[in-house]
Protein backbone atom coordinates (compact mmCIF):
# COMPACT_ATOMS: atom_id res chain seq x y z
CA UNK A 1 0.00 0.00 0.00
CA UNK A 2 2.51 2.71 0.96
CA UNK A 3 4.33 1.92 -2.34
CA UNK A 4 0.69 3.09 -4.24
CA UNK A 5 0.89 5.45 -1.97
CA UNK A 6 4.00 7.31 -3.06
CA UNK A 7 3.38 6.49 -6.87
CA UNK A 8 0.12 8.64 -6.66
CA UNK A 9 2.16 11.44 -5.00
CA UNK A 10 4.22 11.35 -7.66
CA UNK A 11 1.43 11.40 -10.32
CA UNK A 12 -0.42 14.05 -8.48
CA UNK A 13 2.57 16.51 -8.15
CA UNK A 14 3.70 15.78 -12.02
CA UNK A 15 0.01 16.65 -12.99
CA UNK A 16 -1.01 19.75 -11.08
CA UNK A 17 -0.11 22.12 -8.26
CA UNK A 18 -0.40 21.03 -4.45
CA UNK A 19 0.01 23.93 -2.20
CA UNK A 20 -0.50 22.31 1.22
CA UNK A 21 -0.83 18.49 2.88
CA UNK A 22 -4.31 19.42 3.24
CA UNK A 23 -4.81 19.19 -0.12
CA UNK A 24 -2.71 16.85 -0.91
CA UNK A 25 -4.81 14.67 1.42
CA UNK A 26 -8.03 15.33 -0.43
CA UNK A 27 -6.15 14.58 -3.97
CA UNK A 28 -5.02 11.17 -2.66
CA UNK A 29 -8.86 10.55 -0.84
CA UNK A 30 -10.60 11.19 -4.26
CA UNK A 31 -8.18 8.37 -5.69
CA UNK A 32 -9.40 6.40 -2.93
CA UNK A 33 -6.33 6.32 -1.05
CA UNK A 34 -7.05 7.54 3.07
CA UNK A 35 -3.75 8.96 4.43
CA UNK A 36 -3.45 10.42 7.92
CA UNK A 37 -1.20 13.50 8.38
CA UNK A 38 1.34 11.98 10.18
CA UNK A 39 1.84 9.67 7.61
CA UNK A 40 1.54 11.94 5.02
CA UNK A 41 4.19 14.04 6.58
CA UNK A 42 6.45 11.15 6.72
CA UNK A 43 5.71 10.34 2.76
CA UNK A 44 6.84 14.00 2.49
CA UNK A 45 9.49 13.49 4.36
CA UNK A 46 10.73 10.40 2.43
CA UNK A 47 10.40 11.11 -1.01
CA UNK A 48 12.40 14.52 -0.30
CA UNK A 49 9.71 16.64 -1.47
CA UNK A 50 9.95 20.58 -0.90
CA UNK A 51 7.91 23.07 -0.86
CA UNK A 52 8.20 26.65 -2.44
CA UNK A 53 5.81 29.49 -2.81
CA UNK A 54 4.14 27.62 -5.68
CA UNK A 55 3.38 24.39 -3.62
CA UNK A 56 5.24 21.23 -3.54
CA UNK A 57 7.98 19.67 -5.80
CA UNK A 58 9.70 16.38 -6.20
CA UNK A 59 13.38 16.18 -5.88
CA UNK A 60 13.86 15.64 -9.35
CA UNK A 61 12.81 18.69 -10.53
CA UNK A 62 9.80 17.72 -11.37
CA UNK A 63 6.99 20.75 -10.86
CA UNK A 64 3.29 20.29 -9.88
CA UNK A 65 2.72 22.51 -13.09
CA UNK A 66 2.73 18.70 -15.55
CA UNK A 67 6.72 20.11 -17.10
CA UNK A 68 9.45 18.66 -16.09
CA UNK A 69 12.51 20.25 -15.62
CA UNK A 70 16.00 18.61 -16.12
CA UNK A 71 17.92 18.13 -13.35
CA UNK A 72 20.52 15.36 -13.57
CA UNK A 73 21.12 15.68 -9.75
CA UNK A 74 18.61 13.78 -8.34
CA UNK A 75 19.48 14.75 -4.46
CA UNK A 76 17.38 17.38 -2.49
CA UNK A 77 18.12 20.74 -2.71
CA UNK A 78 20.94 22.00 -0.18
CA UNK A 79 20.89 23.54 3.00
CA UNK A 80 21.94 26.74 1.08
CA UNK A 81 19.14 27.05 -0.82
CA UNK A 82 16.52 26.27 1.81
CA UNK A 83 18.05 28.99 3.62
CA UNK A 84 17.77 31.22 0.75
CA UNK A 85 14.32 30.27 0.04
CA UNK A 86 12.89 29.93 3.60
CA UNK A 87 15.37 32.01 5.92
CA UNK A 88 15.04 34.58 7.65
CA UNK A 89 16.57 35.03 11.04
CA UNK A 90 19.07 32.96 13.10
CA UNK A 91 19.92 32.61 16.61
CA UNK A 92 21.88 30.83 19.07
CA UNK A 93 20.60 29.54 22.33
CA UNK A 94 22.96 27.71 24.63
CA UNK A 95 23.24 24.35 22.77
CA UNK A 96 20.39 24.92 20.41
CA UNK A 97 19.95 27.16 17.18
CA UNK A 98 16.30 28.57 16.48
CA UNK A 99 15.95 29.71 12.68
CA UNK A 100 12.88 31.28 11.66
CA UNK A 101 11.73 31.15 8.03
CA UNK A 102 8.60 31.97 6.24
CA UNK A 103 5.23 30.26 6.65
CA UNK A 104 5.98 26.40 5.43
CA UNK A 105 10.08 26.62 5.21
CA UNK A 106 10.83 25.09 8.39
CA UNK A 107 9.74 21.51 6.94
CA UNK A 108 12.19 21.38 4.15
CA UNK A 109 14.87 23.26 6.09
CA UNK A 110 14.95 20.87 8.53
CA UNK A 111 15.12 17.99 5.77
CA UNK A 112 17.62 19.52 4.19
CA UNK A 113 19.83 19.88 7.27
CA UNK A 114 19.09 16.35 8.01
CA UNK A 115 19.98 14.51 5.08
CA UNK A 116 23.49 16.67 5.20
CA UNK A 117 23.73 15.57 8.25
CA UNK A 118 26.59 18.07 9.47
CA UNK A 119 28.65 16.37 12.41
CA UNK A 120 27.56 20.04 14.55
CA UNK A 121 24.17 18.92 14.53
CA UNK A 122 22.84 15.91 16.81
CA UNK A 123 18.83 16.72 15.34
CA UNK A 124 16.58 19.08 13.78
CA UNK A 125 12.62 19.39 14.82
CA UNK A 126 10.68 21.31 12.48
CA UNK A 127 7.43 23.72 13.12
CA UNK A 128 5.44 25.31 10.27
CA UNK A 129 8.05 28.21 10.25
CA UNK A 130 10.72 27.51 13.17
CA UNK A 131 13.52 25.00 13.00
CA UNK A 132 15.40 24.10 16.40
CA UNK A 133 18.53 22.64 15.20
CA UNK A 134 19.86 20.79 18.59
CA UNK A 135 23.82 20.55 18.89
CA UNK A 136 25.87 18.72 21.43
CA UNK A 137 27.39 21.99 22.52
CA UNK A 138 26.89 25.63 22.71
CA UNK A 139 30.28 25.85 20.94
CA UNK A 140 29.39 23.73 18.41
CA UNK A 141 26.05 25.61 18.49
CA UNK A 142 27.60 28.75 17.46
CA UNK A 143 29.38 27.47 14.77
CA UNK A 144 26.21 26.25 13.08
CA UNK A 145 24.60 29.91 13.56
CA UNK A 146 27.62 31.56 12.41
CA UNK A 147 27.24 29.02 8.79
CA UNK A 148 23.67 29.33 8.82
CA UNK A 149 23.96 33.60 9.33
CA UNK A 150 26.64 33.20 6.43
CA UNK A 151 24.31 31.85 3.78
CA UNK A 152 21.15 34.01 5.21
CA UNK A 153 23.73 37.02 4.68
CA UNK A 154 24.57 36.04 1.24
Amino acid sequence: MKHLRLDAIRELLNESLVANQDELRQKLRLRGIEVTQATLSRDIHELRLSKGPGGYSLPSGHRGNGTTATVEDDSPPSVAEMIESFGMRVRQAMNQVVVGTVMGGAQPLAAALDYEEWPEIVGTVAGDDTVLVICPDPRRAGEVESRLRTMLES
